[in-house]
């Protein structure tokens, strides 16, 4: 499979989201960083011109999870309050009817004992409830009436908790504390959302920033690159790098990095709250931690090959279907279907039996986690239970604690999750990085000159060059073109005619001698200078996803209409253009594929007819057209050369037999030049080669 296929394959998480099993990414193989601390403390950097923002950001982080967490205590209280005020009114009432009883007022009156419901002073009260229990321990379990003189059984931590709570209450729910509380804890939930969006405001300001400004560096940096950079990697690779891995940078800056913050302050805050309530239910709940950490690494562990295996079978079914898309015409050609839909099941079926277990196993993972904190809640509710049977706890800190215990596990989860997310992260910036770290086009001199108006003659002076420094492809080249020359370079597959062009747009850099433009060495012009001297068709047209005016114009900044018409007609594609349904208006897909190649190569002539350099290349424009397109393409092509200096590449040698000069090449170096004729005459290597184009004889390299 090709490198550029390669590249395409998903990789880690496809499109740079958090994705994975039914836990996010945990158990998931991540792609790991090469140098973590490096890497994050570069990624850091770009946070540093917006550390204030970053800052605010966790403050309000850490307040929205203070008030959230907070909560359950105040809640607790509103619970202690209804059921101090329920249980001291009943306790009050049920001694109230005894005391009612006529047989009982002599007895109450020698005790000094008033009646509960005559007593309006809290404290008063519950010492008048405590003199009735103790006098009731005195009194016989049925009186002189039977049954209606029968005493409330109250054991002795009871009555201690009724005192107390007709002391705190007066014998009564108060409405007013409970509503006041319940308002207190609206406050608290309203805040903690309010803090919580503004914190995911500025962040999501932060995190866009902050991907805009490497994403404004990586295109600076891949206009300052070389074209060896280009071509030594799959386009593929490149495109991931800029924007899913960029993508993936930016999401875990915006929503993964503030829930770490949040998950680690839930964590403590759960923690501490957990403690002033009972710091032995706390160490059950710690308890539990060993657990959740063995069961998350076990199943981690197995779920990890087959996350890995369906990764690899993904990628292949991708290519596969990528393949037999491009090449649908080839399958049905060759009568293949049948062997496409057989590969593509066999895929599939494995890519199903690997996604299965990989889902099912990482899936195990939230009840196996529900399971260990279930068990927890049923310890903590038993001994919660005995705490508050015997006084030492009350209702609202079992109902608080069981709360905190239930939200304590999900932020363990979260910091898990997102760690394994930050080391993928990490290695995504570490790709971006890469790309920053790659080194740039040798800049332009302080001195760099401009040609204002050039005349085209182009010299070669003894160059030298290879793409790899123990491997060179031209030797000691020397070519002396003059302006308003047509010079045609033929010769077969890696000769080094395409290179001959790479080296006079300084797209690559000469190992030896020189390439001079009117006398001026090319590395002592600015580049942008440079290449605004050339216009180049080439065999491979390039329009962009556009109307055919904009892709005309982009020739030459700033053409008028009646320019981009003028040159539409020199280039023989006014008429064409004139008959589809929009005219110059008709908009250009992403391929241009609603267009035929022909026509294409018609617009890239107008194009270059536009941009009116002084210098033409024409590389293989021709080779993929009919015959009557050749035609008008020659026709253009004529026009085009005319009055400039053109270099002409040509694998049709019929198409180049008016050249002025014709330069064969092989092996990096020029063999012969001279005329068509002059070459034929001379029956050499280009008398071979033009005559195998219609003999069909056999060249000897």
């Amino acid at each position: 499979m090709s490198e550029q296929k390669k590249a395409q394959k998903p990789m880690g998480r496809p499109g740079g989201g958090h994705s994975g099993g039914p836990m996010g990414s945990i158990g998931r193989p991540v792609e790991k960083a090469k140098d973590f601390k490096g890497t994050l403390k570069r990624l850091v950097g770009y946070l540093k011109p917006r550390r204030i923002s970053f800052i605010i950001v966790i403050i309000f982080a850490i307040a929205s999870t203070v008030f959230a967490i907070r909560a359950p205590k105040i809640m607790a209280g509103a619970i202690d309050a209804i059921k101090d005020g329920w249980m001291a009114k009943t306790a009050i009432q049920q001694v109230s009817l005894i005391q009612k009883q006529p047989e009982l007022k002599a007895m109450l009156k020698a005790a000094n004992i008033p009646l509960l419901d005559t007593i309006t002073d809290p404290q008063k009260k519950a010492e008048a409830f405590q003199q009735m229990m103790d006098l009731s321990k005195k009194m016989p379990a049925t009186g002189q009436s039977g049954q209606n003189a029968q005493q409330p059984k109250y054991t002795q931590e009871q009555i201690d908790q009724v005192v107390k709570a007709i002391k705190v209450t007066g014998g009564s729910i108060d409405f007013n504390n409970i509503f006041s509380i319940v308002l207190l804890l609206i406050g608290l939930y309203i805040l903690s959302a309010l803090f919580g969006y503004v914190q995911q405001y500025i962040m999501a300001g932060v995190a866009q920033m902050t991907v805009y400004d490497m994403r404004r560096d990586v295109s600076n940096k891949l206009s300052k690159l070389p074209l060896k950079f280009f071509d030594g990697r799959a386009h593929g690779d490149i495109l991931s790098r800029v924007t899913n891995d960029v993508d993936n940078i930016a999401t875990t800056l915006q929503q993964s990095l503030t829930q770490l913050i949040t998950s680690i302050v839930t964590i403590f805050g759960i923690v501490y709250m957990m403690l002033t309530i009972s710091s032995i239910l706390t160490l059950i709940v710690l308890g539990t931690l060993p657990l959740y950490i063995i069961v998350t690494a076990l199943i981690a562990k197995k779920s990890q090959k087959y996350f890995a295996a369906q990764q690899k079978e993904l990628g292949l079914l991708n290519g596969h279907v990528e393949e037999m898309y491009t090449g649908h015409k080839i399958v049905k050609a060759f009568g293949h279907e049948q062997d496409s839909i057989a590969e593509f099941e066999a895929i599939n079926e494995r890519l199903y039996v690997s996604g299965w277990k990989a889902q099912f196993i990482s899936g195990i993972i939230m009840p196996m986690m529900n399971s260990i904190s279930n068990l927890g809640y049923v310890i903590i509710c038993v001994i919660g239970g005995i705490f508050v049977t015997n006084g030492s706890f009350t209702l609202g800190n079992v109902v608080a604690f069981i709360t905190y215990s239930k939200q304590f596990t999900m932020p363990i989860v979260q910091t898990a999750n997102i760690a394994n997310i930050i080391q993928s992260t990490i290695a995504s910036a570490e790709r971006v990085f890469e790309i920053l770290d790659e080194t740039e086009e040798i800049p332009d001199g302080v001195d760099a000159k401009v040609i204002e108006a050039p005349n085209g003659n182009v010299n070669f002076e003894n160059v030298k060059f290879g793409y790899k420094e123990d491997v060179t492809i031209i030797r000691k080249l020397n070519i002396n073109v003059k302006s308003s020359d047509t010079i045609a370079i033929v010769g077969p597959t890696g000769a080094g005619k395409t290179t001959l062009v790479n080296l006079l747009m300084r797209f690559y850099e000469i190992g030896e001698g020189k390439i001079s433009i009117d006398g001026i060495d090319i590395r002592d012009l600015k580049r942008g200078s440079l290449r605004h001297i050339f216009g180049m068709v080439l065999q491979d047209t390039w329009l962009f996803n556009g109307t055919i005016r904009d892709n005309i114009a982009y020739g030459r900044e700033g053409a008028t209409e009646d320019e981009i018409i003028s040159a539409s007609k020199a280039a023989y594609a006014d008429h064409f253009i004139r008959t589809l349904p929009d005219g110059y208006n008709t908009l250009l897909n992403e391929e241009a594929s609603n267009i035929s190649q022909g026509q294409k190569q018609l617009l890239t002539i107008a194009r270059a007819i536009l941009a009116d350099p002084a210098i033409l290349i024409l590389d293989e424009a021709t080779s993929s057209v009919d015959t009557r397109t050749e035609l008008l393409i020659q026709k253009a092509m004529i026009k085009l050369m005319h009055g400039r200096t053109s270099f002409v590449i040509a694998h049709r040698l019929s198409t180049i037999r008016d050249a002025g000069l014709i330069l064969v090449m092989n092996d990096g170096d020029v063999i012969e030049k001279g005329t068509h004729h002059a070459l034929l005459e001379q029956n050499g290597f280009y008398a071979d080669l033009y005559n195998s184009q219609f003999t069909g004889a056999s060249i000897e390299a």
